[in-house]
């Protein structure tokens, strides 16, 4: 089956696994420990030299957080940010009243401390439901924001982080107009992750001259393909986002979807996101293996990505996949539920390269050798449900008995 779970960016495409949101030009990052952790660094900011254009992604979930709820309503009022803060440990969720009231007095402190407009200053907040800020730690570091001994970006990257087991950052470089344009991102996520968003935050930044409008719609267009498109438990969280931010400082012709390197540029957006999505999806809570599933043929690209998200959003295929056992059946049942445009009498399914369904029914295949290949810690599931063009890839994990012990105690 054809492999199409990486980007292709012809060969313009640099990439730099040590980079991160303070690569490109005029972006600095930095963080601190403020005290809401017992110890690590646990209050984070992005700042850019200049205004940016601006574009957010937010969960669905109903019950937003304050944090979210005001960077979104500032993003709305004028396309801009210049700053972006981050706390771990609370996410300043369910608070009512008095969360919006905190997650506006953190936008003040900071723009009274950088000298600019307090909407544009983006919050955001990742950690435990239902509590209050601890103001006084949330001043602490919003009078330290862009303090020299606390401007390191790998400090921004490890003061997200909740239960992650390692930070996710990157950052790739590609040509618009003969120069060279830079997009870094980082990422927070291993557990409540869920396509639609989850407990997970991105930052994507970007020197890229673009405008806001069409900022978003490069951004919605890559979620679609990347964040949206994993899973760990099934879990939509409250405070998830995605923030994006151009601050144009590459200096080439304004980018728009008719100039003639936009293709390029939107394939480095999507190899970012794509890249930041399944690192949160390997690094799953408790997670030991990363698992993906390559759906093709089905009628279209919205139908593949249901059937793709149902093999690894299944408790049972995940299950199975960390105990190492080739039950097909869970596969196909997954698919199963969660589509009904396709013929199983059409449909082929392999697992680690080994055919395991063949036109709806079982292949013979070695135990011992497959058993093997379940070892490794990349499983992928790949399906053609039929002749249609739509294809799809989603990211899940293996499903532990870490991920309850870590679940259990969350609070505590």
């Amino acid at each position: 089956m054809e492999d199409y779970s990486n980007v292709q960016v012809k060969s313009k495409l640099n990439v730099d696994f040590e980079g991160d949101v303070s690569s490109p030009l005029g972006f600095i990052a930095g963080g601190m420990h403020a005290g809401l952790r017992k110890q690590n660094n646990d209050f984070g900011w992005i700042f850019s030299t200049t205004e940016a254009q601006a574009a957010g992604v937010y969960t669905l979930n109903r019950f937003k957080a304050a944090p979210l709820i005001v960077t979104q309503e500032s993003i709305a009022q004028n396309q801009t940010l210049q700053a972006i803060v981050v706390n771990s440990a609370n996410a300043n969720a369910c608070t009512g009243e008095q969360g919006l009231k905190d997650a506006k007095d953190t936008q003040q402190w900071v723009a009274e401390q950088l000298k600019i407009l307090p909407t544009n200053v983006g919050v955001a907040s990742t950690g435990v439901i239902g509590e209050f800020l601890p103001m006084d730690k949330i001043y602490h570091g919003t009078q330290n924001v862009l303090k020299e001994q606390y401007n390191n970006s790998e400090y921004f990257n490890e003061a997200i982080l909740t239960t992650d087991k390692c930070t996710k950052n990157l950052a790739v470089q590609v040509e618009i107009d003969g120069t060279t344009v830079t997009i870094g991102g980082t990422a927070k996520g291993s557990g409540m992750i869920h396509p639609n968003m989850a407990t997970m935050l991105g930052f994507v930044t970007t020197d890229a001259n673009i405008d806001g409008e069409t900022l978003s719609q490069s951004l919605k267009m890559t979620i679609d393909d990347s964040f949206n498109m994993i899973t760990v438990d099934g879990d939509t969280s409250t405070n998830d986002m995605v923030l994006c931010m151009a601050n144009g400082q590459a200096n080439h012709a304004p980018l728009t979807t008719e100039h003639p390197d936009w293709q390029e540029f939107q394939e480095a957006m999507h190899y970012v996101c794509q890249y930041l999505a399944k690192e949160i999806a390997k690094d799953g809570e408790g997670a030991t293996k990363l698992v993906t599933a390559k759906v093709t043929g089905a009628v279209d690209d919205i139908d593949a990505r249901k059937i793709a998200k149902s093999i690894v959003s299944s408790n049972l295929v995940k299950t199975a996949i960390h105990g190492e056992d080739a039950n097909f059946g869970r596969i196909v049942a997954a698919m199963g539920y969660a589509s009904d445009q396709f013929e199983p009498d059409d449909t082929y399914v392999s697992l680690c390269d080994t055919d395991v369904v063949h036109q709806g029914m079982s292949v013979a295949f070695d135990e011992v050798t497959m058993k093997a290949k379940l070892e490794q810690d990349d499983i992928v599931i790949e399906a053609k449900v039929g002749d249609g063009h739509g294809n799809a890839v989603a990211y899940g994990c293996d499903l532990t008995y870490d991920y309850v012990r870590i679940n259990a105690s969350y609070r505590t």
